[in-house]
């Protein structure tokens, strides 16, 4: 793998050139190819779309002869003097009610004989919910059931003499039908029955099936959008607002195809409307399967390899000849930069190449010029900085220091004086080594404490000092001398006012940071007092080390970037908290 990635480096503007030639011809082929599709596509919907008008014609024709048949049947049944007879009177006896039954089975039997097709049923309910089922077996219902459904207060809703409905619920066992519906009424709108025709959907989907095949599918949408069949059986009952639209508008328009997209695919549509069922026959005929039964994929992916690979065979001779000066002298400078930055470059190959291996070297020397003048300046800069940090004890800090040392001897204060003195010289230890090297967190919080002893010994111990570390963090890293100002400027400037009070430490891992905070209950400032990180004082004290707060924020950034630092808050007469933020080093 690293040979390869090797390779490709040195030749890189032989392979960004030749790939730009080998994109250029696919997507000429491509461009060609599509095309072809399209216009193939386009001549074939032409003829595919006239082919199927003709054929929605013949469907249409179909639903028009059942719907004649069922108003034909609802005609003869409204007219027929005897049903109306049967379904008014009452039949109290057994026999009146063997020869109602009788008579009405042979009537509607004589009725049913004229519908089309023969799968479908013609059920009676009488307004004494007496039931009357031609095909049981199409239609198993209840007359109860029947008779308090919704599909009577529709029919008697509606306006229309045939009403027709899509159910699938508990009426029809859960079978999607198509139902005709009609209500038997007299010149007084007094209703003494109620007509029924019913079709499966399955019995229905006969009408078109056989004009259906993959990717050319037929759906009826009343006009509520509700898909009530459909040779894709699990759109049945779905509803399509949007597809309803397009049929709509197609009818409105009369177009002979449209392209839409319905269901998340790319269809040709094609709409008729039936207003003897009023609903919409829509026709959808897959554009991708159009395609595919169009144009011949595998022969022209053939072409258009054979084409690619001679136009690759052809880019590559010419453009091996004109990159390869320019590789030799793109692996110089790679080497050059790995092995040997002063080693020049040889002005070799074309006239391009020469020129280009000329401005380098020149640009090279001056390069190194400057490199060593920037080196120069920055290490003496480093070294003035960090000669100062280590000389940044204050001398009157030593020389109060060592006089309360005296003074506690004096009092024969000998256990004080002497864990001051090793504290003192701890501090001093910590503070005249290499300040920019980084300590542990454990090592730190010792020289807090020796600082904080000391001042404590000096001044008492009305300012508390609390430690609260996680465990975690102890061996993990931090620069030296982060915590400490913020320490002393708490001993020196929170309590002015306030006699006494407490300093916390907190440090802990955060979100994979290294959280310090130095949190006292003093004066507090008011917000003229913070600067930019700084602390403003007027007050000179005679402190540890001269590093001021923005320092040590300037300080951390120049480590580890923009992410990091210092931030205070305070707020008067309640105290101060700096939170120091710095990233985990273990």
């Amino acid at each position: 793998m690293k040979k390869l990635i090797r390779i490709i480096q040195a030749n890189n503007l032989f392979i960004k050139i030749f790939l730009v030639m080998v994109i250029s011809v696919i997507a000429v082929s491509i461009m060609i190819t599509y095309n072809s599709i399209r216009m193939s596509t386009n001549l074939f919907l032409d003829t595919f779309s006239i082919t199927n008008s003709k054929i929605m014609d013949q469907i249409t024709e179909r639903f028009n002869s059942f719907t004649n048949s069922i108003v034909s049947a609802s005609i003869e049944v409204d007219t027929n003097g005897t049903i109306k007879q049967l379904l008014l009177a009452d039949h109290d006896t057994a026999v009146e009610k063997s020869t109602y039954y009788y008579h009405m089975t042979y009537e509607m039997n004589r009725i049913f004989a004229e519908v089309d097709p023969n799968d479908a049923n013609m059920v009676i309910l009488s307004n004494k919910q007496d039931l009357f089922n031609m095909n049981y077996v199409k239609w198993p219902v209840n007359s109860e059931l029947l008779a308090n459904h919704e599909i009577i207060d529709r029919v008697e809703a509606s306006n229309n003499d045939i009403v027709y409905q899509f159910e699938d619920s508990k009426v029809t066992n859960g079978v999607p039908m198509i139902i005709a519906s009609k209500a038997l009424k007299l010149q007084s709108d007094y209703i003494y029955g109620y007509l029924f025709f019913s079709l499966t959907e399955s019995d229905l989907r006969e009408f078109y099936e056989s004009y259906t095949s993959a990717g050319n599918n037929v759906l009826l949408v009343t006009p509520k959008g509700k898909i009530v069949s459909s040779n894709q059986r699990e759109l049945i009952g779905n509803s399509s607002i949007e597809l309803l639209s397009y049929a709509e508008g197609f009818d409105g328009k009369g177009l002979e195809y449209r392209r839409v997209n319905v269901f998340g695919q790319d269809y040709v549509f094609l709409s008729q409307y039936i207003p003897s069922m009023d609903v919409y026959l829509v026709n959808l005929i897959d554009q991708e399967v159009v395609a595919d039964n169009v144009i011949n994929s595998k022969e022209i992916v053939m072409i258009a390899i054979a084409i690619v690979g001679l136009s690759v065979l052809v880019a590559f001779l010419i453009l091996r000849k004109m990159t390869v000066s320019i590789s030799k002298l793109v692996r110089q400078i790679s080497d050059m930069a790995r092995y040997q930055f002063n080693k020049p470059l040889k002005e070799t190959g074309g006239y391009e190449t020469r020129k280009i291996a000329k401005a380098f070297n020149y640009m090279l020397n001056e390069l190194q010029d400057y490199v060593k003048i920037l080196m120069t300046t920055q290490e003496k800069q480093r070294k003035a900085e960090l000669e100062a940090l280590q000389h940044q004890i204050n001398p009157h800090f030593i020389y109060n220091t060592l006089a309360s040392i005296k003074f506690m001897i004096r009092q024969e204060k000998k256990e004080t004086a002497s864990n001051t003195i090793d504290s003192f010289i701890s501090l001093l230890q910590n503070s005249l080594s290499n300040v920019d090297e980084r300590i542990t967190v454990k090592q730190e919080l010792e020289n807090l404490k020796s600082y904080v002893q000391i001042n404590q010994a000096r001044y008492g111990d009305r300012i508390k000092v609390n430690y609260l570390i996680s465990p975690d963090c102890l061996e993990l890293y931090l620069p030296k001398l982060v915590i400490q100002p913020f320490i002393e400027n708490a001993f020196f400037h929170a309590f002015t006012k306030k006699k006494s009070g407490f300093i916390q430490v907190l440090i802990a891992n955060r979100e994979n940071h290294l959280i310090c905070e130095v949190i006292d209950n003093g004066d507090g400032m008011v917000s003229d007092q913070l600067d930019n990180k700084t602390i403003k004082t007027k007050e000179k004290r005679q402190l540890f080390s001269g590093i001021g707060v923005k320092n040590v924020h300037e300080r951390i950034q120049l480590l580890y970037g923009k992410d990091y630092g210092v931030e205070i808050e305070s707020e008067e007469t309640q105290g101060t908290k700096v939170v120091i933020t710095l990233p985990i080093n273990n």
